[in-house]
């Protein structure tokens, strides 16, 4: 909980910071797309997340690295933040950061985060359903899908919403069922 707690009160500030600027120029939806990639690439590569982390490693070579993730075709803005990390000793936080920066953007574009668990891979046709009904049930203008898979559940789906869960599940209507005939 301690290493939490710190990580939060570092990504905070910074994710604030790099929000401020990706405002004022008009970039927060693009900076924003750039950071979902960083973050899936961390999430992909423990060995990326470990060498980006690590206090052995030098400074130089976490930037040069830093600078070919996000090349030429990447947000000038985005990169002197990610260089500005490493020079301040937060690398070992960008996950945070990234983390903090996409609350912040759903914040600004009144977007919530739908977690959808379901037995098999959604098709377009499914996803456009659930944000719909997400949409409507939160009344938020746009809505952000992330998807999960698990054969456990049999069927239906399973989505979470902030604190909120709406179980649809077959597993979810069995264990009620279970509950009620005892």
């Amino acid at each position: 909980m301690k290493g939490s707690l710190l990580s939060t009160e570092i990504a905070e500030p910074y994710a604030q910071a790099l929000m401020s600027v990706a405002n004022s120029h008009h970039v927060m939806e693009g900076i924003g797309e750039e950071i979902r990639s960083l973050l899936s690439l961390l999430e992909g590569s423990p060995e990326l997340r470990d060498f980006i982390s690590s206090p052995v490693i030098q400074g130089t070579d976490k930037q040069a690295v830093l600078r070919r993730i996000v090349s030429d075709s990447g947000s000038p803005y985005l990169l002197n933040f990610l260089l500005l990390l490493v020079d301040k000793g937060r690398a070992p936080f960008l996950g945070a950061i990234c983390q903090q920066y996409l609350v912040l953007l759903r914040q600004q574009t009144n977007t919530v985060l739908a977690e959808v668990i379901s037995a098999r891979d959604l098709t377009d046709e499914q996803r456009h359903s659930v944000s719909n009904k997400v949409k409507e049930l939160t009344g938020a203008q746009a809505v952000e899908l992330k998807s999960e898979v698990e054969p456990e559940l049999i069927g239906g789906v399973v989505i979470k919403v902030g604190s909120q869960i709406f179980d649809a599940s077959l597993r979810g209507q069995l264990r009620r069922l279970g509950v009620s005939l005892q």
